[in-house]
């Protein structure tokens, strides 16, 4: 019983540790969800800038919204979009205080590298890829943000929508419904994204800045898990 125990111990660490950040691909303070395949409901919104749909600083943007729950350091954001593109490039924006027809205050924006990776997933005849920009954003607690990563390729006549998700895995806190969508191209001004079509929610997500002292005592933690089982099992 008691080497079962600490068997038991170790798998839950170690998959607290990697189950924990999965959804995100690092420490994880909010994700939005999967588009989900199973979902007859499923959707995607315009969010490119791209040789059809162009504009500056895009030609359409989906925002979603989030609350952390707890002042964190920021180290990446993430939109999943259906895309045909080959972006080298990613636009990024955080605000507050968005409502219909008002973008609220910018509080941070940049163009940064677009680290893209495949999820796995497909649909409408795209694939689905992650468009990852690091940034270096200190952001509040209790505070509602609405966040964008647009995918920027503005020689391809290709197209690109930000996924549309029903919560499935979802991390964090968001409010359903309160999504918005931008595009001078489109004649859209903030408008609710549901005024586009079904939009509880767009696959976007936010990463923190790992702690040292965090990943130190993780590290001592799963060490000493497997020091103990080692020693059990050898008796």
């Amino acid at each position: 019983m008691k080497k079962l125990s600490l068997l038991s111990l170790f798998a839950v660490l170690f998959l607290a540790a990697t189950l924990a950040n999965a959804q995100c691909g690092g420490p994880c303070l909010f994700y939005a969800g999967d588009l989900d395949l199973n979902d007859p409901n499923q959707n995607g919104l315009a969010n490119e800038n791209d040789a059809i749909v162009n504009g500056n600083p895009y030609g359409a943007a989906t925002y979603q919204n989030f609350t952390l729950s707890s002042d964190a350091a920021v180290a990446s954001l993430f939109s999943n979009n259906l895309s045909m593109l080959n972006p080298a490039t990613a636009y990024w924006e955080i605000r507050t205080g968005v409502s219909e027809g008002n973008g609220g205050t910018l509080i941070a924006s940049g163009t940064a590298v677009d680290v893209v990776t495949a999820t796995g997933r497909a649909d409408f005849g795209y694939t689905e890829y992650r468009n990852q920009v690091w940034v270096n954003l200190n952001l509040q607690g209790g505070t509602e943000y609405w966040m964008a990563v647009v995918p920027q390729d503005p020689n391809d006549a290709n197209r690109s929508f930000n996924s549309n998700t029903d919560g499935l895995h979802s991390v964090g806190t968001q409010t359903s419904g309160q999504q918005f969508f931008n595009s001078a191209f489109f004649g859209a001004n903030f408008t609710n994204a549901n005024n586009e079509g079904v939009f509880n929610a767009f696959s976007q997500g936010v990463i923190a800045t790992p702690e040292p002292s965090s990943l130190i005592m993780l590290g001592s933690g799963l060490f000493a898990a497997a020091g103990a089982i080692r020693r059990c099992l050898c008796r």
